[in-house]
């Protein structure tokens, strides 16, 4: 008999386009909302496979405890050889873009020049050696936590020094080169099992920062109107749309990710990069808990959510 499957987040706006597609595999899944809770440690885990996909940015839905009770959850099954999914050193690397940037360093691929500045007022000294433009973000991001593009030093001191600052979840802020782009999009690359199943174009342009591609996030940036009610299942209109799928993507960078997903266990994922005006392709985001857009999925060849429903349910079978 198969394991049961259990899908641990802290969003339900995000999740109905993976219910679809664990119905259509035929795989019943068990929602554990890590939002507060109560975990007994003398007691042992039920059996399962179980997926993680807790967002870094959970606080700014009011979800400020999911971090550190995905820690503890994650920590109690993997103490208990329960098969997870995107597991608890996953979780830290969603959690960080110093752990996510380090990491892809180390394993060959290439970064934006970054310097972490861990306190509100170490900000100005670690932005000293940048040329300008630069952006800031904030270490534990999502959604554009936190990113803003300064055209001067001064303009830096006076947005540090203002009531506009926004503080970190972590009090770590990212000073990061700002990238002119060869086009206006960047690309983020899905995996699934470390299968390749398709890349995103989205749409710098028109998006700025602001590029989550989940449906519940598809605002559009020029009306602020929704572009998709909850849970729809219908792509939006052409002229509305901040993603649409990059065909015939077959570029060396695809491999390398998939080496770096094995080399990190990271199971399902999202990665981003942008190809630079002077030739650079360059590697700034890693996205653990990646949604998927109704737009991209209506023109892709294979849907990202049924690869994941299918890759769990193999697991749970064996």
């Amino acid at each position: 008999m198969a394991l049961p499957v259990y899908a641990l987040h802290e969003n339900p706006e995000w999740f109905p386009p993976f219910a679809r597609a664990f119905e259509a595999e035929g795989v019943q899944v068990h929602e554990w909302l890590l939002t507060d809770g109560v975990l007994d440690l003398d007691e042992a885990p039920p059996e399962g496979i179980f997926w993680s996909r807790i967002s870094a940015s959970s606080h700014t839905r009011g979800n400020a405890l999911s971090k550190d009770y995905a820690r503890a959850v994650l920590a109690w099954l993997e103490a208990h050889g329960r098969r997870t999914v995107n597991g608890r050193r996953v979780l830290e690397l969603e959690m960080s873009k110093v752990d996510q940037l380090t990491a892809l360093r180390a394993a060959g691929i290439q970064t934006p020049r970054t310097v972490a500045a861990v306190g509100r007022s170490q900000i100005l000294a670690a932005a000293k050696e940048f040329p300008v433009p630069f952006i800031l973000k904030h270490n534990q991001g999502g959604k554009g936590l936190g990113v803003r593009k300064f055209e001067s030093h001064g303009e830096l001191a006076d947005y540090v020094a203002s009531e506009e600052f926004e503080e970190p979840q972590d009090g770590i802020t990212l000073v990061q080169e700002y990238i002119q782009a060869a086009e206006p999009f960047i690309t983020r690359v899905e995996l699934v099992g470390g299968e390749f199943i398709y890349a995103i174009r989205a749409d710098t342009a028109r998006g700025g920062f602001q590029l989550c591609p989940a449906d519940a996030c598809a605002v559009d940036p020029i009306t602020g109107k929704p572009v998709l009610p909850p849970g729809a299942t219908i792509a939006p209109e052409p002229d509305t749309q901040l993603f649409s799928l990059r065909e015939g993507f077959n570029h060396p960078i695809i491999g390398a990710y998939q080496d770096f997903a094995r080399r990190m266990n990271l199971e399902v994922c999202g990665i981003e990069f942008i190809e630079s005006a002077d030739g650079r392709l360059l590697t700034y985001d890693v996205n653990t808990n990646t949604n998927y857009n109704a737009a991209v999925e209506a023109a892709a060849p294979a849907s990202a959510p049924r690869a994941l429903a299918a890759y769990l349910r193999r697991l749970a079978q064996q």
